[in-house]
Formats: structure tokens, C-alpha cells, sequence
């Protein structure tokens, strides 16, 4: 009997284990772009989901612990039946995952409180953003697909705060190359020293 399929990611990505990958639902999937055919697919029907009216079309909406588990089921939930559940094991990236739903909460309740400053906030409304998707990444709520969902989820808040969504340098970064590069390098810039300059500039390139 054969153990599950293994599938190399990009530079940077969080790997499958064992357990994230008896979770594939297609049986057709068998190589690492087989799978990026498989989850375009699904990310592109999470975009008709946004576009009706199930989707999160306010602020209040959108920034609530369970839109966010919905926001990851609907990019990822034909490709793997653990897509907007939290992880159960800790990863090379992320929060303890025991903590997870504490830390979510606590990041969607702290960003709501800083737009609620209005004319105090402590950042530009894009900078805001960013810092949002860069918590998002450091928590790493999902088993995996986290990059993908947090940035999409700061599309999502800098369009409700009546912004252009961002065009993050124009590339999939989902694939290695050198516009992924750049952004880990403007993420892990923002780790070490809390500046989101390079992340706010390269998220609208």
C-alpha cells in the first residue's frame, strides 16, 4: 500500500504532513501542479462566492472569526476537507495551535478597535492592511493555503475601507520566483524590525 502523495512547495511554504495530506479530496490529484490547477479552480469560485450576496459585503462582516474560516472553506474546500478548520499541530511557522482561535479573535477585535479611531489611526489605511495579512501569516490558523487567504482577506479589508484592492507585485506567489522573493523578504523585513515599508510598497507594485 502506498503512502499519501508529497508534494513540493514554493520557497518559503509551510510543508504538508501527513495527516494535512490524507485530507485531499481529488483522486485525480498526483503532482505539485495538478494540485495548483486544482486550487486555482477552487480560489477562482471563492471569487463568485465574494460577488454574491453570501459574501462578506461590510466591515462588520468580513472581520469575525468565522468569515474567516468561511473566507479559507471557500478557496480550498474542494481541494482539502480540513479547509477552514484550524490546525491541530504546531508547523515551522505560526502560533502555538492551541491558541489559535485566541490570537484570531484577538487580531480582528484589535484591528476593529484602530478603525474605529477614525481620523486617529495609527497608520495609513494601506499600512493597516498589511499589518493585518502580516499577523494573519504569523498566526497561520490553516494547516496551509495561509498566505493565499491572508492576502485576500487584506484585498477584502482595504476595498471595505474604500481602497484598490492591492495587486501584490502582479505574480503568483504562490509559484518561486523572484516577486516571491521579494515579498518573503519584505515579510520577514517586517518581522525583524517593524517596519511594513518594503511589504506596503511591494503589496502595490
Amino acid at each position: 500500500m502506498t503512502g499519501p502523495v508529497q508534494f513540493a512547495g514554493p520557497d518559503g511554504a509551510t510543508p504538508f504532513d501527513a495527516e494535512d495530506l490524507e485530507g485531499l479530496i481529488p483522486t485525480w490529484v498526483a503532482t505539485g501542479d495538478d494540485l495548483n490547477a486544482a486550487e486555482q479552480a477552487n480560489i477562482a469560485k471563492a471569487f463568485v462566492w465574494l460577488a454574491s450576496k453570501s459574501g462578506p459585503h461590510s466591515l462588520e462582516a468580513l472581520m469575525t472569526e468565522k468569515m474567516m474560516k468561511r473566507l479559507h472553506k471557500q478557496m480550498f474546500g474542494e481541494v482539502w476537507g480540513w479547509a477552514g478548520k484550524y490546525r491541530h499541530h504546531n508547523t515551522n511557522i505560526g502560533t502555538n495551535w492551541l491558541y489559535i482561535q485566541t490570537e484570531l479573535s484577538d487580531h480582528l477585535a484589535n484591528v476593529l478597535g484602530q478603525i474605529g479611531n477614525g481620523d486617529s489611526l495609527p497608520w495609513s489605511l494601506d499600512e493597516l492592511a498589511i499589518r493585518f495579512h502580516h499577523r494573519l501569516v504569523l498566526i497561520h490558523p490553516f494547516p496551509n493555503g495561509n498566505g493565499r487567504h491572508s492576502r485576500l482577506a487584506a484585498d477584502l479589508l482595504i476595498e471595505q475601507l474604500g481602497q484598490a484592492s492591492f495587486t501584490w507585485g502582479t505574480q503568483d506567489l504562490s509559484a518561486s520566483g523572484v516577486a516571491r522573493k521579494v515579498y518573503l523578504d519584505a515579510l520577514r523585513h517586517a518581522d525583524k524590525t517593524d517596519d511594513f515599508g518594503p511589504l506596503v510598497a511591494f503589496a502595490r507594485s
